[in-house]
């Protein structure tokens, strides 16, 4: 059986890449990796957290950053509701497991030190449950 963890990040992957506002936006590139000299803006699976949520579900935290070189933050937030409204709530078939809620929990938006990249991170929680 897949990992839990590893399942919901394949299924989370698929469903941005399949997402049509965020096709138009960031023109596909969601990475788990960032190629070098990627064209701006992308998407990039981020850091994620899984504890016990009593047997036999399991409770995840997954961070998603977003990247933009937009002449401000409109490009970002943009770009953030659309994986907002992407993801919050969105019934994923997970690889041997079953995905009972995905949730949006918060977002952080920033300038970056050479004052013209802005990232965005947004928190998703996550309970999945073995098949």
């Amino acid at each position: 059986m897949t990992a839990a963890a590893w399942a919901l990040q394949q299924a989370v992957f698929a469903a941005l890449i399949a997402d049509h506002t965020l096709a138009t936006l960031c023109n596909g590139r969601i990475f788990d990796a960032v190629p070098r000299g990627a064209a701006f803006p992308y998407v990039v699976i981020g850091e994620a957290k899984e504890q016990d949520a009593g047997s036999p579900a399991s409770e995840h935290t997954l961070s998603l950053h977003l990247w933009s070189r937009g002449n401000g933050t409109r490009e970002i937030k943009q770009l953030a509701s659309a994986v907002r409204g992407c993801l919050d709530g969105a019934p994923l078939g997970l690889d041997g497991h079953v995905l009972v809620d995905l949730a949006f929990l918060a977002a952080d938006y920033a300038r970056q030190s050479d004052g013209e990249t802005y990232r965005g991170s947004l928190r998703f929680r996550a309970l999945t449950e073995p098949q």
